[in-house]
């Protein structure tokens, strides 16, 4: 899959260091996929929620934060909504970010 955009990611991991693994690890495994379901997502992340429109929200570091993406499955592109705390997630409309 092609990740837009991981430097969304790094600037989230530059001012939150201890979620710069999980979220390495978790770009390194959307890269690799091919994801044409989302019970392709389900097989390696069993905790994925996901929501109208293609959207995944994935729970990063123990849970600690929250992935939003969006995923053209034919296309193959992962597109970053949101990376954030439990807080500012609770904040937010994830069907709509």
């Amino acid at each position: 899959m092609n990740v837009i955009s991981k430097r969304t990611l790094i600037k989230f991991y530059e001012e939150h260091s201890n979620a710069k693994t999980a979220l390495e690890v978790w770009h390194s495994d959307a890269r690799k996929a091919e994801w044409k379901t989302p019970d392709d997502i389900k097989t390696l992340y069993v905790s994925a929620s996901f929501l109208k429109d293609n959207r995944v929200v994935f729970n990063i570091k123990g849970n600690n934060y929250r992935l939003i993406v969006h995923i053209d499955y034919l296309r193959k592109i992962v597109r970053v909504k949101f990376i954030g705390t439990h807080t500012q997630y609770d904040k937010i409309n994830a069907e709509e970010i």
